[in-house]
């Protein structure tokens, strides 16, 4: 859509004065920011309605911008928000605070997103439905028990305590490293199934009744590995917004509490902070609200999604600032985790 610079700079003081204070932005604010006259704003405001671009709630009110017209900010006009060191230190910091498992991390990042935006924050976990499994560690824990971690090349790390009918040893645990390395390491994690195990047993003879619990232990968590979890946090945050009406609320908090459509509007392409604004997420409970899904890589693969779901009068500078800044630092964040995981 071809725009006059004017045109532009009356939707972005629109749409800014719009997301910072919920009420229609009249000619008059406008003019001053511009320097222009009132009649000369009011002329390009009716062009801009005309356009689909701006909507007026009453004939004595000012305007506020449609969907249509945060499309066209975010899409074209929307300024670029350089996040300050102290900002950048503050998140590192809270992030740290996680840092020592997956699920913990992606945790602390949704709730550090929520503060940040003040909106509902989500996150998923990567995704090892297509990975391979790189180890198979153990941990004993206690005399008869210990814990399996599986680690696969989506970056995910998963972990199953199990029992033992009889005293565990080092040269034991040894021995589960092993078998277990020597027969799943490199194997698709989708094809560690209880057809697969069982084809394991049989092969293992009379070892089986040593090896059952860790193989059980196995299957468990290659089956947690496979799924993709969505955490959610600040959920209570859009209570912040009378625009959504409590009928409005409840039908996006079940909506995120459900989280099955959720998952696949958080599968975005990697690359910019993906934006869906009301309508286009294509789900009634989010007609009046706006999606930014940001991905992250492990490893240098893409591997999961953080984002935040808020009302359309959103800071979108900020919010696309913050969610570029979160993802990278999650992902590298979460490829360490990895590493050492492996040591």
């Amino acid at each position: 859509m071809d725009l006059t610079q004017r045109q532009e700079r009356v939707l972005s003081c629109v749409v800014a004065g719009y997301s910072r204070t919920g009420e229609p932005v009249g000619s008059k604010a406008v003019a001053q920011e511009l320097g222009v006259s009132s009649a000369t704003v009011r002329n390009e405001m009716a062009g801009l309605i005309e356009l689909g671009l701006l909507e007026q709630p009453h004939t004595s009110a000012g305007r506020v911008p449609s969907q249509r017209g945060y499309r066209e900010y975010v899409d074209r006009l929307m300024p670029p928000w350089p996040l300050e060191e102290g900002e950048k230190r503050e998140m590192d910091s809270a992030l740290l605070g996680s840092a020592y498992d997956q699920e913990a991390l992606l945790l602390g990042a949704a709730q550090l997103l929520a503060e940040s935006t003040r909106c509902a924050a989500v996150a998923t976990t990567p995704s090892g439905a297509q990975a391979v499994v790189k180890a198979v560690q153990f941990v004993q824990t206690a005399r008869r028990t210990a814990m399996l971690i599986l680690l696969s090349s989506a970056g995910t790390m998963k972990t199953r305590v199990f029992r033992c009918d009889f005293d565990l040893t080092p040269e034991l645990i040894q021995l589960y490293f092993r078998v277990f390395n020597q027969r799943v390491a490199g194997r698709e994690v989708a094809g560690i199934t209880p057809a697969f195990a069982q084809s394991m047993a049989a092969s293992l003879g009379e070892m089986y009744v040593l090896l059952g619990p860790p193989l059980q232990a196995l299957l468990e968590a290659a089956r947690d590995t496979a799924c993709t979890q969505v955490l959610v946090n600040g959920q209570l945050n859009l209570l912040l917004y009378p625009e959504l009406g409590h009928r409005g609320i409840r039908r996006v908090l079940d909506f995120l509490e459900r989280g099955e459509g959720l998952a696949g509007l958080l599968a975005a392409k990697p690359g910019r902070v993906k934006v869906l604004i009301g309508k286009e997420a294509g789900y009634d409970e989010l007609e009046d609200l706006t999606l930014a899904v940001a991905r992250y890589k492990v490893a240098g693969q893409d591997a999961g999604s953080i984002g935040t779901v808020g009302p359309v009068r959103t800071d979108y500078p900020k919010l696309t600032a913050v969610l570029e800044y979160l993802s990278g630092q999650v992902g590298r964040m979460l490829t360490g985790l990895m590493a050492e995981g492996q040591e």
